[in-house]
């Protein structure tokens, strides 16, 4: 791979780890201000929502500039969001509730993570043969979910009663900072994190494409933007792999949180605690997605559509674990069937999304979908949790639902096969 690649992962690494801190530092502030139980979801629902409100304008923002031009706009966004949620939390006085404020600030982040992602993705395909898509998905999902991982430690780490109260004996000389909680200074932390990100972003190569907006017109970006769905679901294999990867981060959201207030009535375990055990579920996701990328070519990746299946029965199994020891191999196979699965269908994805209308048309269609998906998944979630349902209740139905769905769309591919001959997918190699 060449040497622009590894910048472009280093950015994308750095960025995404701050997200996933930021949104557990988020959840803590929530915490301190004793917000209900189903409030906490609504966090990654705002984050979520820019994605489907603008994901007809951010593939043409994506496709009018350079991408790492944009990625070091968008992630100066991020961090206007980061600083936003710091003052949320400055202001804070005991009993004092700013809900409303701390979901907004993570709202604006969301907001540059939309516009982001479609230039993360869509300059691999204007930088890198087709042949090197479902390895370099493979290095990109990797190193993401190694973010995750990484994130969501960092933030149970900065918000832990052990770090946050080092954090805050820290004295800096002729300055009165006011900083006396441990979500405030992680906060502070994250913001350095964006801003490494941005610098990266800075030294992205230009891929010499030609990068022209068709039109600044919104009525037009709409019209086109509906018609890229379209087009994408009547693909016999676009569909398919639209519909997989839109399950897919719809119940990786979900699951997310699932795991936090599993960890909590099943194990006992604080925030800080079930941070980690996320972390195990990621690690798993990293190493299904390098198996993925090793040994399972683009030309088969349809193949995969049945370990999704598994993925959603296993789960239920959570709901019979009472120990750390047997829930980390749980969590680590939960993972790696969701990794293994999602890669080769997220380069199938791409790959005819760059064939039928561009990188940057393709992946907001993508993110419209998935998105969407997280909002219906998050706010059913969250209306469960809100007629308190038990968690073990939502688990089997979360598990149900994954495995009738993915039955599903194997039908309809199987339905596809028979109808007429599918699109032709290269001939390419996996190293």
């Amino acid at each position: 791979m060449p040497l622009g690649f590894y910048i472009i992962m280093a950015a994308q690494f750095f960025s995404s780890l701050a997200d996933n801190a930021l949104l557990v530092a988020a959840i803590a502030v929530l915490m301190q201000m004793t917000a209900p139980e189903w409030m906490t979801p609504l966090l990654k629902f705002f984050f979520t929502v820019s994605y489907v409100a603008f994901a007809a304008f951010v593939g043409a923002f994506a496709d009018s500039m350079p991408k790492g031009r944009v990625m070091f706009i968008t992630n100066v966004v991020k961090i206007t969001g980061c600083v936003a949620m710091f003052i949320c939390a400055w202001l804070l006085e005991p009993g004092q509730s700013l809900y409303g404020p701390v979901l907004l600030a993570y709202g604006i982040v969301g907001i540059g993570a939309a516009a982001y992602s479609p230039a993360k993705y869509g300059i691999l395909t204007e930088y890198l043969p087709h042949q090197k898509l479902v390895i370099a998905n493979g290095w990109i999902e990797g190193l993401t979910v190694a973010s995750i991982i990484l994130g969501t430690l960092l933030g149970g780490m900065l918000i832990s009663d052990a770090v946050s109260s080092r954090l805050l004996a820290v004295d800096i000389p002729l300055i009165e900072t006011g900083i006396d909680s441990g979500p405030e200074a992680a906060i502070l932390i994250i913001t350095v994190f964006y801003a490494i990100a941005a610098i990266f972003n800075l030294y992205i190569p230009n891929t010499g494409v030609d990068h022209r907006a068709p039109s600044r017109n919104p009525i037009y970006l709409i019209h086109e933007f509906a018609h890229c769905v379209k087009l994408l679901w009547s693909d016999k294999l676009g569909q398919i792999s639209l519909a997989t990867t839109t399950l897919f981060w719809g119940a990786g959201a979900t699951l997310q949180f699932i795991v936090l207030k599993w960890a909590e009535v099943a194990l006992g375990y604080t925030l800080s605690q079930a941070t980690v055990l996320q972390g195990i579920v990621a690690v798993g996701i990293a190493a299904g997605a390098v198996i993925a990328a090793k040994f399972v070519p683009l030309s088969r990746a349809v193949n995969v559509v049945p370990v999704g299946i598994a993925m959603g029965l296993i789960v239920i199994l959570m709901n019979f674990v009472r120990s750390l020891e047997v829930a980390i191999p749980l969590l680590i196979l939960i993972g790696g069937l969701a990794g293994f699965f999602v890669v080769p269908m997220n380069a199938l994805l791409q790959h005819r999304g760059h064939i039928l209308m561009g990188a940057g048309h393709s992946i907001a269609v993508q993110n419209f979908n998935e998105n969407l998906s997280i909002l219906v998944m998050l706010g059913f979630y969250a209306l469960l949790i809100w007629l308190d349902f038990p968690i073990y209740t939502v688990i089997a139905i979360f598990g149900l639902f994954v495995s009738f769905t993915m039955a599903l769309v194997r039908k309809r591919h199987l339905y596809n096969v028979k109808s007429g001959p599918l699109p032709a997918i290269p001939a390419d190699t996996h190293h």
